[in-house]
């Protein structure tokens, strides 16, 4: 797969599961890069995208020749315990390994960025492992901002690692 005009960039349905799971659960594997610390199942994952929230943002990206899921990108409202909140969304970003560095994250952001605006988000806030800077380098080309060190935030493997707390304000 070539460049950003070999990728669809499409909302997720519940046939997307497995595939997504192709690209995470090898990412939760390596132990590193993500906070997730356990596989996923099948049935979990296509539950899971079935009770999405509606003012969810689930984009993947799609090998137009090969229909293959290289990527995707998932934004959940940021605390939905409260309307204050509203305005803000959390957001995770995944790359198939095989796949990184062929525009795939940049697309991804694009339709994200204009889906949100669109359910009236302002904000995006979320959290990279300190330890993983070609993700926070990826999320500053974009637009985040580092806002602060969560210290010894995350706990995998009886391993502490920190998390950055980074932001995108709207215009």
């Amino acid at each position: 797969m070539g460049g950003l005009t070999d990728l669809l960039i499409r909302d997720v349905v519940a046939a997307d599961a497995e595939a997504i799971l192709g690209i995470l659960n090898p990412i939760i594997e390596t132990r590193a890069y993500t906070v997730f610390d356990a596989p996923f199942t099948l049935d979990a994952e296509r539950d899971y995208i079935l009770k999405f929230p509606a003012r969810g943002i689930w984009k993947v990206a799609v090998g137009r020749s090969d229909g293959r899921v290289v990527g995707f990108q998932v934004m959940e409202p940021f605390g939905s315990y409260t309307r204050a909140f509203d305005h803000v969304g959390t957001l995770g970003t995944y790359v198939d390994r095989e796949y990184r560095r062929r525009g795939i994250a940049k697309a991804l952001f694009a339709a994200t960025f204009e889906a949100a605006r669109q359910k009236g988000y302002e904000k995006i806030f979320t959290l990279v492992r300190a330890d993983n800077p070609a993700a926070l380098a990826t999320y500053r080309s974009h637009g985040f901002e580092v806002i602060g060190t969560a210290r010894r935030h995350t706990k995998i493997d009886g391993r502490y690692v920190d998390e950055i707390l980074i932001e995108k304000i709207f215009d």
